[in-house]
C-alpha cells in the first residue's frame, strides 16, 4: 500500500531554514563582536606600547638636556678660566711696561719742558704740558722716537699761550699735547734707535772730518744757546749782552747753513 505523507513539510522546511538563518546571524555576530574587541585591545597593547616609549624616550631627553646644561656651564666655566688666564699672563708680561714707562718719561722730557697731563688708553699715551718753545717740544719728540718703550709720537696741538690768563708759567708759554703709541714686551726699538745717520750721508762727508749732527740737533742747540742769551741778558753788562747775542746769531745762522747744505 502507497505511504502517503500528508504533513505540510514545507512549512517544516521554512521553518528550519529560519533558524539555521538566525543561528548563522547570531554566529557571524558574536563573531564580529570578538573581532572587534580582539582589534581594541591589540589597539590598546599597542598604544600603551607606544606610550611607554615615549615616557622612557622624554626621561632620556630630560637627561640629555641636563647634560647640555652641564657641558654649556663647563664652556661658560672654561671661557672664564681662559680669559682670566689671558688676563694674568698680560699682566705678567706686561707688569714691567709701567715701570720702564715712567723711566722713559723721565728720561726723554728735556729742559724746558713740563708735563701736566698724562693718560693711558689701551696701548696710546697722551701726553700734555708747557715748553719754552717750538724747539724743546720738538726735541722732546726726537727723544720719544729713540725710546725703545715707546713708539712714534704724534704732535696733536701746540699753541702759544704768551700774554694769556691759560699760561700758568711765564716761561713756558708754548701748550702742547703729544700721542704716543706703547710698545709691547718684546716689540721695543734698540737703544737709542730712531735717528741713526743715514750711508750716503757718512759717504758725503770728507775723510778724518767730525760727523755733522742733524739739522734739528743744531736748531735746538742755536734756540738754546739764544735763549741763554737773552737769560743773562739782564745781568750782564752791555758790552756783553751784545757779546753773547752775536754769538747765538753766529751760532743760529750756522746752523742755517748746514741746513741748506
Amino acid at each position: 500500500m502507497a505511504k502517503i505523507n500528508l504533513l505540510p513539510w514545507r512549512v517544516e522546511r521554512r521553518k528550519q531554514r529560519e533558524r539555521e538563518f538566525y543561528v548563522l546571524l547570531g554566529a557571524t555576530a558574536v563573531a564580529g563582536v570578538l573581532a572587534v574587541l580582539l582589534g581594541y585591545l591589540m589597539m590598546g597593547a599597542k598604544i600603551d606600547n607606544q606610550n611607554a616609549r615615549n615616557a622612557r624616550l622624554t626621561a632620556e631627553i630630560k637627561k640629555l638636556d641636563e647634560q647640555i646644561k652641564e657641558i654649556e656651564e663647563l664652556d661658560r666655566t672654561r671661557s672664564r678660566l681662559l680669559t682670566r688666564k689671558n688676563a694674568i699672563e698680560q699682566l705678567q708680561a706686561n707688569r714691567s711696561q709701567m715701570v720702564h714707562l715712567f723711566d722713559e718719561i723721565v728720561k726723554t722730557i728735556p729742559d724746558g719742558t713740563r708735563l701736566t697731563g698724562l693718560k693711558q688708553s689701551g696701548d696710546m699715551l697722551t701726553l700734555e704740558g708747557n715748553a719754552e718753545s717750538n724747539a724743546r717740544v720738538a726735541s722732546y719728540m726726537r727723544n720719544i722716537d729713540k725710546s725703545p718703550w715707546m713708539g712714534r709720537s704724534d704732535l696733536k696741538k701746540i699753541e702759544n699761550k704768551a700774554g694769556t690768563k691759560d699760561i700758568v708759567d711765564v716761561r713756558l708759554p708754548n701748550v702742547f699735547s703729544l700721542s704716543v703709541k706703547l710698545l709691547k714686551v718684546g716689540d721695543q726699538k734698540p737703544e737709542g734707535g730712531g735717528d741713526a745717520p743715514s750711508a750716503d750721508a757718512a759717504s758725503t762727508q770728507p775723510a778724518g772730518a767730525q760727523p755733522r749732527a742733524p739739522l734739528g740737533t743744531q736748531l735746538e742747540s742755536a734756540a738754546g744757546q739764544l735763549i741763554d742769551a737773552n737769560a743773562k741778558a739782564s745781568a750782564a753788562p752791555a758790552g756783553a749782552t751784545a757779546k753773547a747775542k752775536a754769538s747765538a746769531a753766529d751760532a743760529s745762522k750756522a746752523a742755517g747753513k748746514e741746513g741748506g747744505q
